[in-house]
């Protein structure tokens, strides 16, 4: 389609662990060969998907498998997913650091990339100098970047430092200047990595906004990978799910950063592992959230009210000091309430506990959550603490927000007292 910026199709990229090349300048030779003529590589070997937790057994990985996707322009779309999901590679290959193994990608129009700290800029050139030299490089003229030149400097506030060796920055001005001069100099595609997360609280703000500014006002593309869940909604119409070098989902933001959260949580009961128990006093046994029949669930209506069962073992004496803290987390990470209780009005059997948590009915928002739970003395020493636990669905069966699924609308929903309020002079 015309509007249609960026069109990957079937892109993937192979890597051989642990050397460069082939192995012999015979069979490289060989490659360059069978490349110019078009044809396939013929080293170009079945790897494996890239599982960075196991060891494997083949020398070839695929950092990217089969990815496919377009990007209109005017978009802003996000990528997210574990470490080690290929998102970077990805960013790589769209923006020419590196080429893909197979696959095609076409692109329409300049693309400005912020993929670490200070990208595209010489160390021993100032910052005046690299916002000439990235602007060339971006294909610029020198007065358009001239034009642009204070905007950049203001909004990077690196105004005092702008002659100085960009050698000499904080890894935050470099990231500040890098970012100035990859937004306002007109690219039609920014690609943005995790550098952001380099700055400050007021600089991520502004970068945010900026980024904001130029997909809706300039109508210019954006691409941005982050693991903060919350800017991505906030930022992004759609998201990519990456999952071990290949594409999960993808779809709308809130739609992918569900299937995000399930896939980091894919048992709806804790079971505690004997190698993370080893010489503990107190220990959570097992978690998981039940209905009214407390049998295991996942899935509740927004109607429906949430047992959480906990059992707990002790190989130590218990004592009042010994609290059980429970935290309901959101989608983003956020806590969304917090809660403690004394582990010894819980006791059965001797030193094992027992406890059940009801959460009422009516009143968290439909989305997904998860669980954090810890033993401690407050302060002094923490047991156990287990985090992203026992993911839990709310789902939306007739709430007053039903007909805007899909917009983040918080965490809580009550039904406050209306009444017609009318002044009396």
């Amino acid at each position: 389609m015309a509007d249609t910026v960026i069109k990957v199709e079937g892109v993937s990229k192979q890597y051989r662990l642990g050397t460069i090349g082939t192995g012999t300048i015979a069979n490289d030779l060989n490659r360059w060969w069978h490349t110019v003529r078009g044809k396939d590589d013929p080293y170009l070997k079945v790897g494996e998907t890239n599982d960075r937790t196991s060891k494997g057994n083949s020398e070839y990985v695929w950092a990217l498998k089969d990815i496919d996707f377009e990007v209109k322009k005017g978009e802003v779309l996000g990528i997210i997913g574990r470490n080690g999901a290929g998102k970077s590679t990805l960013l790589k290959i769209l923006s020419k650091t590196t080429s893909p193994t197979t696959g095609k990608i076409k692109i329409k129009g300049r693309i400005a990339s912020l993929l670490e700290v200070g990208t595209g800029f010489h160390p021993d050139l100032s910052g005046r100098d690299n916002i000439y030299l990235n602007g060339a490089i971006l294909g610029m003229r020198r007065h358009e970047i001239k034009r642009k030149f204070d905007e950049i400097v203001d909004f990077a506030g690196v105004e005092r430092y702008i002659d100085t060796p960009v050698k000499r920055y904080s890894s935050g001005m470099y990231v500040r200047l890098a970012f100035g001069v990859a937004a306002h100099l007109e690219p039609d595609i920014l690609i943005v990595d995790e550098v952001l997360a380099v700055g400050d609280a007021e600089f991520q703000k502004k970068c945010l906004g900026k980024m904001k500014d130029v997909s809706t006002n300039d109508g210019r593309t954006v691409l941005f990978v982050s693991h903060q869940m919350g800017t991505i909604a906030q930022l992004c119409d759609k998201a990519i799910l990456m999952q071990n070098g290949t594409m999960g989902v993808q779809g709308k933001t809130d739609f992918v950063i569900s299937k995000y959260i399930e896939s980091r949580n894919t048992s709806a009961i804790y079971s505690v592992k004997d190698s993370n128990i080893s010489g503990k006093e107190f220990y959570f046994e097992e978690i998981y959230t039940a209905g009214n029949d407390n049998k295991p669930q996942q899935e509740f209506k927004f109607s429906d009210s949430i047992n959480i069962i906990i059992k707990i073992k002790s190989n130590s004496l218990v004592n009042n000091r010994i609290k059980v803290g429970f935290a309901l987390m959101d989608k983003f990470e956020n806590r969304v309430f917090s809660a403690l209780a004394q582990l010894d009005d819980f006791m059965v059997e001797g030193n094992n506990a027992q406890m059940k948590i009801t959460l009422p009915d009516n009143l968290f928002a439909p989305g997904s959550y998860t669980l954090l739970l810890a033993i401690q003395i407050p302060n002094v020493v923490i047991y156990h603490l287990v985090e992203n636990v026992c993911p839990i669905q709310i789902l939306d069966n007739g709430t007053d927000f039903s007909a805007i699924e899909g917009f983040h609308y918080g965490n809580i929903i009550i039904q406050p007292h209306w009444e017609r309020f009318e002044k009396h002079v």
